[in-house]
């Protein structure tokens, strides 16, 4: 086993993963022939093709595979059902983890070919689906040319090595299955999504064309992150130890990043990593020293869209807010384009993600290797963010995003994906990887248990951690985040929470699809919904007026006899319980149908003037208002602190009054004596004392004096540069 591992490692260490697949020179009969694979029979032939080629990897024969396979998981014999399928993940995992070893792996064709021919092998594993072709050419006298070599992928000398063709596609429960296992490539928490996102225009299947495409982008994005440290971006910033350029942004001088403080602007760059965000203003050629804004400890932090201008004017929606304590006023990046706000809007994703993680670690207390594992799943998932971004300029929606502490905030019920998360965490145990890599058992629970931080050796394998840094990075065959035969639990997690997320999404279009422009229209909607609760007022106002003698004597009688009785208590609960009824029977007559358009009727038509016009009288009419309750206010503080001695000495013994009436006499009979005075004011036997006594109160609360006002201008301090 460990000449084994050391050929491999012999091999890992070539140019390019080719080696692994291509043997220069001239072979004869007899060596093609011990080459040729050995077809398992329960196999299709794109699976048997892909096992072999998985086989060349491991440098084991398919005969052993399919026997560790057997030993390793004796629960799944020939006779399951999911025989085949398990066969082809157990292999395609071990040849995967494998193949990511080396940092250039995303850069090679064949194997972005090999993992999309997994794909299609585990939609179609089993030899009853698809019989196997036979061929009647033999191998016994055929030569490989130099140019072409022995290729594992395009096998011109056997019927089991299938060259794919490019019109076949892939579903999404293949991609899950295969895809995250290969960290990299996908999560399994959002592997969802981004096939979503992949196959947006082509009708939920994956054609090779663009899962090549993805990965030739995201092999561009990790490239750029790994060159950042050796830049001249990087010159000014001071990193700590384990701290990555995850972004860079305003290094083109045509597109800056301003950053607003107060009423000032400056352009510079701005860069993120996994533990803040860093500012450089651009002085006379060179960048000043940089700034640093943390987002990895508590400091209140708070990170959202926001509106920015010249000279502090409200003007344009491209601006990213960060405000902490640790800063004494926002500061505000804003990220200026001639159309949209799509860089503002990535930036603001990225940085809530980094910002979400830190949280994270410190809501569920994780320890040195469970925080870089959780940090390394945000980076992963910018890095694929960005590479769609790029390659396909796609935008994923509010529910449907790549970046995995942003779903988890922004789906229903996402608290549950972070429990399971932590919970996944805490049960790393990174010191026993290698000794269960070398030592593979055959107990079932010691194979689940045996868990494995896929993103942060994803990291390290890739080059943009040291190797070193954290213990036994060169694990075998433990490096993912999927098991043979077993669906995760947060993809089982995430697949629950579906159906929330489906009904959030057509509840936000909804709210998307009602919203009108302009005041009057939105005020006219308002008067129309609040209808029966206007016409409800109306009929009330009506009785109290006592228009008509009689029914406001019934409506009288009627509400002093419930209060005398004690039913009023009984009033609440009727009306819920009628309202249930009333929703019930609506339910069953409409038996599904959609609820009909609600009909308003729109104001006439006016011009943008005329509107702000009416804006401006609703604004003075508003501060009008604010003004009567500051004057109500002062009032009362200068009764309460004793500024007019008559009004305060009459208050006083108001108060002692009521407070004697609240402690003996019932609150029932309190009510009905309320409800007595309020109802028949306007009663014609009462109109005119009530009007006399009401113009006294009037009269003596006029005559009382506001408490003084003192305005006390602090002088603001312009912060230049």
């Amino acid at each position: 086993m460990e000449n084994r591992f050391g050929r491999l490692e012999n091999l890992m260490r070539q140019k390019s993963l080719k080696s692994i697949f291509l043997r220069s020179g001239k072979k004869s009969a007899q060596d093609i022939a011990e080459a040729s694979p050995r077809t398992i029979p329960q196999l299709s032939s794109i699976a048997n093709s892909v096992i072999y080629r998985c086989s060349k990897i491991l440098s084991i024969p398919t005969e052993e595979l399919q026997h560790r396979f057997e030993t390793e998981l004796s629960e799944h014999d020939e006779q399951s059902p999911t025989y085949a399928r398990n066969l082809l993940e157990f292999c395609s995992y071990q040849a995967l983890d494998v193949v990511t070893r080396c940092p250039d792996y995303l850069s090679d064709k064949e194997i972005r070919r090999l993992t999309f021919d997994m794909m299609l092998a585990w939609e179609d594993p089993d030899v009853k689906r698809e019989p196997l072709q036979k061929e009647s050419a033999s191998c016994d006298n055929q030569e490989v040319d130099d140019e072409e070599g022995w290729s594992l992928f395009y096998s011109n000398s056997t019927s089991m090595a299938v060259q794919v063709d490019d019109k076949k596609t892939v579903g999404p429960e293949a991609f899950a299955r295969i895809a995250p296992a290969c960290a990299v490539v996908a999560d399994v928490i959002t592997v969802q999504n981004l096939f979503d996102a992949l196959t947006s225009s082509s009708g939920g299947l994956l054609h090779f064309l663009i899962y090549d495409k993805y990965l030739g982008s995201l092999n561009k994005v990790i490239k750029t992150a790994k060159n950042a440290p050796g830049m001249p971006l990087a010159s000014n910033l001071q990193l700590a130890e384990g701290e990555i350029i995850v972004d860079v942004d305003g290094i083109v001088p045509t597109q800056p990043v301003l950053q607003h403080i107060g009423i000032s602007a400056w352009p510079g760059r701005l860069t993120l990593t996994n533990y803040a965000l860093y500012f450089e203003s651009l002085g006379v050629g060179l960048y000043n020293k940089a700034v640093r804004y943390d987002l990895e400890t508590d400091l209140k932090q708070v990170l959202k869209a926001e509106l920015t201008g010249p000279l502090g004017a409200r003007l344009f929606d491209k601006a990213l807010m960060y405000k902490s304590s640790s800063v004494t006023e926002p500061i505000l990046f804003e990220f200026p384009e001639f159309k949209g706000n799509s860089r503002r809007d990535y930036w603001l994703e990225i940085s809530l993600e980094i910002l979400h993680a830190h949280k994270f670690i410190r809501r569920y207390n994780l320890k040195e290797s469970e925080q870089a594992e959780a940090l390394a799943k945000a980076m992963l998932g910018i890095f694929r963010y960005r590479a769609l971004r790029d390659a396909f300029h796609i935008f994923p929606s509010h529910y449907k995003t790549l970046l995995v502490y942003n779903l988890a905030e922004k789906l229903p019920g996402g608290d549950r994906i972070l429990e399971i998360l932590s919970s996944q965490l805490e049960q790393l145990n990174v010191s026993m990887l290698q000794h269960d890599a070398i030592k593979r058992s055959s107990n079932d629970a010691k194979r689940k248990s045996s868990l494995s931080p896929a993103s942060l050796y994803a990291l390290i394998r890739l080059g943009l951690l040291p190797k070193g840094a954290y213990p036994d990075e060169d694990a075998m065959f433990l490096v993912r985040d999927v098991c043979v035969g077993e669906i995760n639990p947060l993809e089982l997690a995430v697949k629950k929470l579906g159906y929330d997320t489906g009904r959030a999404e057509a509840a936000k279009a909804t709210v998307d699809q009602v919203k009108v422009d302009g005041i009057d229209t939105n005020i006219a909607v308002m008067k129309q919904l609040l209808f029966p609760v206007v016409e409800s007022a109306k009929r009330l106002q009506f009785l109290a007026s006592w228009d008509d003698p009689f029914k406001s004597t019934m409506f009288l009688v009627l509400i002093c006899f419930t209060i005398v009785r004690g039913w009023f208590k009984y009033a609440l609960p009727c009306t819920f319980v009628f309202l249930s009824a009333l929703m019930l029977w609506r339910k069953h007559d409409n038996k599904g149908k959609p609820l009909e358009p609600f009909r308003v009727t729109p104001p006439p038509s006016r011009y943008a003037v005329e509107q702000l016009l009416t804006l401006q009288e609703g604004i003075s009419q508003i501060e009008a208002l604010v003004q009567d309750v500051n004057i109500i206010l002062l009032k009362l503080r200068a009764i309460l602190f004793s500024s007019l001695p008559q009004a305060t000495d009459k208050v006083v013994m108001l108060f002692i009054i009521m407070a004697a009436v609240f402690a003996f006499v019932p609150l029932h009979y309190l009510m009905m004596l309320v409800f007595l005075e309020a109802f028949t004011r306007e009663m014609p036997l009462r109109k005119d004392s009530s009007d006399r006594w009401f113009r006294r109160v009037r009269e003596w609360w006029f005559s009382i004096p506001a408490a003084p006002v003192q305005l006390v201008k602090v002088e603001e301090r312009k912060k230049r540069r």
